[in-house]
């Protein structure tokens, strides 16, 4: 849906970037200065590179060979920036409206079911200046949804609030996620943000892709762990919800067969039998044994391959594991490695605590009719 192959120079920095994405939200993670802004910049029309191609659903919007660049109002494209912009002398229902009135469009989505999911109803007739920090992106949230978009960019929308506004407006932006049948591009330095959001990840580092795909996949890579900052993002795998103990507020978590728990404060939601979630795994939280322990307080224990090993520049070994299809990841000392006799091809146990386990629900597409 999304295809973007393009190169530029911006003074002494040198961009070039490819990478393609479908539905659901493709996060473009790297340090400041890796070029992600001028990237969404050039999507949406506000900038042009030197050389390349990028087309939105099939359409080509540039194509420096062929003389091709659609302007940003052609573009379908709605965009949600740090620094929003709502206009101080509209109130919230002429903010929302203006879009679609100023390109001429008829919204696919109505203005009800845009305010019902982003609980702005009742923000309707106040004025900008009368709204919160979290208030003010659900608003331009809504707007870029109602310029009828073929695609929304977000370049790090929730960057300006505190993490208690961050936590609030979050599941926001899931719900759009979930809800509508529409490719996000989300620009983020939070791995909070990128691992709860996104289906897909592009890494970018000195105007570069450094890697990009799926997220799992992305993650369960050895030569980019720590790469743009991911050490903290961990390992994200997939697993089907079994069922739940009450008693002790945990969720039993189907993983390759083999039941893993964790808490269940770990979901924003209650998570169903059958339903598909996606568990974060810190490499530092995951122990390794030779044989099957007993009398351990650690309640997840898998068996597993070692697939590769790899020693880092700081001494630390960072183990890939292979868990039926999925892959894990062990951070562990030299040390432990020398100790355990560790080689690549050999079985093992990886030992997860259930307190370190993060799950969430796992993003989905459906499509919500417009009014």
């Amino acid at each position: 849906m999304l295809e973007v192959s393009v190169a530029t120079r911006l003074g002494d920095f040198s961009l070039k970037a490819e990478f393609a994405s479908g539905a659901g939200v493709t996060a473009l993670f790297g340090p400041s200065g890796a070029g992600k802004t001028s990237l969404i910049r050039m999507i949406a029309g506000l900038a042009r590179p030197d050389a390349g191609r990028i087309a939105i659903h099939g359409e080509t919007v540039f194509d420096a060979d062929r003389a091709v660049d659609l302007p940003a109002h052609r573009r379908r494209v709605g965009v949600v920036m740090q620094n929003p912009l709502l206009f101080p002398h509209l109130s919230v229902r002429s903010n929302l409206t203006y879009a679609g009135w100023a390109g001429r469009r008829t919204a696919r989505f109505a203005l009800d079911t845009i305010t019902a999911l982003l609980d702005i109803r009742d923000l309707l007739e106040r004025r900008p200046a009368a709204l919160s920090g979290g208030e003010v992106q659900r608003v331009a949230l809504g707007r870029a949804l109602l310029s009828d978009p073929a695609i929304l960019l977000l370049d790090e929308p929730l960057s300006a609030l505190d993490e208690a506004l961050k936590q609030e407006v979050l599941p926001f932006f899931e719900a759009v996620r979930d809800e509508f049948d529409l490719p996000i591009v989300y620009v983020s330095h939070s791995v909070d943000e990128v691992t709860r959001l996104a289906n897909h990840l592009v890494i970018i580092e000195a105007g570069r892709t450094v890697a990009a795909g799926d997220i799992e996949t992305v993650l369960s890579h050895t030569e980019i762990f720590g790469t743009g900052g991911l050490r903290a993002a961990g390992t994200l795998v997939t697993g089907t919800v079994r069922g739940h103990d009450d008693t002790h507020r945990l969720v039993v978590v189907d993983f390759e067969g083999r039941p893993i728990v964790l808490s269940a404060r770990s979901f924003t939601h209650r998570p169903q039998p059958g339903e598909k979630v996606r568990l974060r795994i810190q490499p530092r939280d995951v122990a390794l044994a030779l044989h099957a322990p007993t009398g351990i307080s650690i309640q997840n224990e898998l068996a597993c391959t070692i697939s590769a090993i790899a020693v880092r520049a700081d001494g630390e070994v960072d183990v890939e594991l292979a868990v039926g299809g999925q892959k894990l990841r062990a951070l562990i000392t030299a040390k432990a490695m020398a100790d355990l006799r560790l080689v690549s091809g050999m079985d093992c146990h990886a030992l997860l605590k259930t307190v370190a386990l993060e799950g969430r629900g796992l993003p989905r597409t459906l499509r919500v009719a417009g009014g």
